[in-house]
């Protein structure tokens, strides 16, 4: 099934998750303050559509766990570290979307409660109904669990019926297409092919979360102008991975 043979395609209520990594724009670290801005008007355009948004951000800008692991530090620091940076990020986005007149809310799952909420489901899902832009951070608050993990399980406890996926390519390849001319591109995936052919979507826990609660994964390209706002409208190249 082609992207383009789903017209209508519609969703009320959408869980997006980015990296770190596109907050950096150019740079080699940290935030890019007009990225985040270009970030937040997309986003912008699909919350004027009436569509309600939640958000998961990864901290690879600020610091890696895994990375800091690998060079000899404790794991669970790391993944900790890990956390904080995306409370940063979460912060920026924040700042970005207020700029925008967009009413944001940071949710953390490690308490900090001079910066932000935190994470009370009800209380989630009561923003998102108040047309609030939930920002999910700190993960799930666990260490050895990543920023996919964390976005598939928010999405599924704020009954989201879609992860949106912005990455810097228009879906998901049989490998790389910046390395081979001749990558194919997905229209559609299931998860299953997902684990078997390591297409490094998400990682392996946040794919088979979403498979077990049949949650689609739309991926698609953040670098593309208005390409959030375009697939909810059902125009578009992306990959959705499903059943």
């Amino acid at each position: 099934m082609s992207a383009q043979a789903e017209p209508s395609i519609k969703y009320k209520r959408v869980l997006l998750k980015i990296s770190g990594e596109a907050l950096m724009g150019d740079q080699g670290y940290g935030l890019h303050p007009p990225t985040v801005a270009r970030i937040a008007r997309e986003v912008k355009s699909v919350h004027d559509m009436g569509v309600e948004i939640c958000m998961v951000i990864g901290g690879g800008n600020i610091f890696r766990g895994l990375a800091g692991s690998a060079q000899g530090m404790e794991r669970t620091t790391a993944d900790y570290m890990g956390m904080l940076a995306t409370v940063m990020n979460a912060l920026g986005m924040q700042a970005a979307l207020e700029a925008e007149g967009i009413h944001t809310r940071v949710i953390s799952a490690i308490p900090m409660d001079q910066v932000c909420e935190p994470y009370i489901r009800r209380r989630a899902v009561r923003h998102l109904e108040k047309k609030r832009v939930c920002i999910f951070a700190a993960g799930t608050g666990n260490p050895y669990f990543t920023t996919d993990t964390a976005a598939t399980l928010r999405a599924n406890e704020m009954s989201c019926e879609a992860i949106f996926k912005g990455t810097k390519v228009d879906g998901v390849y049989d490998k790389d297409p910046k390395k081979f001319a001749d990558a194919k591109r997905y229209d559609t995936v299931s998860y299953d092919e997902v684990l078997q052919k390591n297409l490094g979507v998400m990682d392996a826990s946040a794919i088979a979360l979403a498979r077990d609660n049949n949650l689609p994964i739309i991926v698609f390209s953040l670098d593309e102008p208005g390409g959030f706002r375009g697939i909810l409208a059902g125009q578009g190249t992306y990959t959705r991975v499903q059943g």
